[in-house]
């Protein structure tokens, strides 16, 4: 006679909610077999060891970023398989346990969620968007406030061709094939993507830059929205974008470069730097409680009583 249900090993799936600062990482992506190199994966399975699972947890990352690429929200999936009469951990247990026991202090889970057992962070995604930051009138990268270097694109320039910017962005919205954006490398079966949104404004103010510093250097976002993107689509678009800006090419020629599915091109073939990019969001459909909260970054937050928290999930774990 088989088990009784309450013996059974219980497996439970939760959708994490992480974010980081790329810089010293070689990508988000587990490095397997290497001591020089590490991605944020590595860290965040160590971290999950502690929950002490039968089987090892393995993050299923939603969005696959680039070394030196950060993401204000990455997500992924993991299984914990508890021991014979154990019931699951709570969402906020997982969480707590999960930035405890982190290592790496560029790295913190935002939110952690229950879901079915057939939830998969990248297939599910409805939506991802990147942005990009830009900085302009700052003569050389050593010229930028040091709390912004490694988080934007410093321009040696001091002004932008926005109104072109905009305009050339608009070619790029819609079903496309987007092979002309294309790297190298791809996993992709198919270079078609849908462009939802493709926007070029002013940034906000950054908190960084002093009084006398202010009249000179200003800051410029990119933001791109699709369900998926090609292998370093986005920073293919932004240098392009860029070239608009700074009059070497014209709105019309983005066109072209789109329409000519040519990958090797001069001015999309070398990618904007990793490190003005940032994951922005990872939206999901289907999902009702988490598209409340998607939709509130402020909910994204550690909400919980802290002290409460860690000594309930240390008694789980002690448990275990």
């Amino acid at each position: 006679m088989g088990p009784s249900g309450a013996m059974r090993s219980v497996r439970a799936r939760y959708l994490v909610y992480f974010q980081y600062v790329g810089t010293g990482f070689n990508g988000v992506a587990a490095v397997r077999g290497s001591q020089r190199a590490i991605g944020v994966q590595n860290y965040l399975e160590e971290a999950a060891e502690r929950l002490n699972s039968v089987e090892p947890v393995r993050f299923t990352i939603s969005s696959r970023t680039d070394a030196g690429v950060h993401a204000l929200s990455n997500t992924a999936h993991l299984d914990v398989q508890r021991r014979p009469g154990q019931p699951p951990f709570s969402p906020e247990v997982v969480a707590q346990a999960l930035n405890t026991h982190l290592r790496h202090p560029a790295i913190r889970v935002l939110q952690v969620f229950r879901v079915p057992s057939d939830f998969h962070a990248r297939h599910a995604a409805t939506s991802r968007t990147y942005l990009y930051r830009l900085a302009t009138g700052c003569p050389g990268p050593d010229q930028l406030p040091v709390f912004e270097r490694n988080l934007c694109w410093a321009l040696r320039t001091d002004c932008l061709d926005v109104p072109a910017m905009q305009e050339a962005a608009q070619h790029l919205l819609g079903t496309h094939d987007f092979s002309a954006f294309q790297s190298a490398g791809s996993p992709a079966a198919s270079p078609v993507r849908t462009l939802r949104r493709a926007s070029v404004s002013p940034g906000p103010t950054s908190p960084f830059v002093l009084p006398q510093e202010n009249r000179k250097l200003h800051f410029w976002t990119l933001e791109f929205e699709s369900q998926s993107f090609l292998y370093r689509q986005v920073r293919r678009m932004t240098a392009v974008l860029v070239a608009v800006g700074l009059g070497v090419l014209t709105p019309t020629q983005v066109r072209v470069i789109l329409e000519s599915q040519d990958p090797l091109g001069k001015y999309q073939a070398h990618p904007a730097p990793a490190h003005g990019l940032f994951l922005k969001s990872v939206l999901y459909g289907g999902l009702r409680d988490l598209g409340k909260r998607q939709h509130h970054p402020s909910r994204l937050g550690l909400p919980w009583g802290r002290g409460i928290l860690r000594s309930r999930y240390r008694n789980l774990l002690s448990n275990t």
